[in-house]
């Protein structure tokens, strides 16, 4: 296993969206209940079981407004639960697809051409590995292969 980190949303933007602040449209969070099927939380980077409450809403995992800076849908689970904490591991919401994009990101929040490929679940660690690998990629994304919608971040190994 390549040492790379998996990174959640962070706690405090969970909180934020639970207590109804807007999304990146300035919307609130739509509020509903879950039927199980195929709902990853950002937060926990888990799946929302059938009967929990969710939120979706628009994300940008972006710190500001740029031609890169890409917003979509994302589920949340609409009551606290653990941020992701096994960085290492790949967490479960990566279980629910063959295969996912992955495409790396400069410190300047741009995408770097030429990183993004649509890579096997189970090789998605090794590919971010590579990719921090080049002196422009300072973090990764992995993102829904059909949907693009964003699943979490991929930080250079710890050290």
């Amino acid at each position: 296993m390549n040492n790379v980190q998996f990174t959640a949303m962070s706690s405090e933007d969970a909180a934020r969206y639970r207590a109804g602040a807007a999304d990146a449209y300035g919307l609130p969070p739509e509020r509903r209940i879950s039927d199980g099927g195929g709902m990853p939380c950002r937060h926990c980077l888990g799946h929302i079981a059938a009967g929990d409450r969710y939120l979706v809403l628009a994300y940008r995992p972006f710190p500001a407004l740029q031609p890169y800076a890409e917003t979509g849908p994302i589920f949340l689970h609409a009551d606290p639960c653990p941020r992701y904490a096994a960085i290492e591991v790949p967490p479960a919401i990566l279980t629910t697809s063959p295969d996912f994009i992955v495409r790396g990101y400069g410190a300047d929040d741009r995408i770097v051409y030429g990183t993004g490929a649509v890579t096997p679940a189970e090789q998605i660690p090794s590919r971010a590995a590579e990719l921090f690998r080049r002196d422009d990629v300072a973090y990764v994304h992995v993102r829904s292969a059909r949907n693009n919608c964003y699943q979490c971040r991929i930080d250079p190994p710890l050290g």
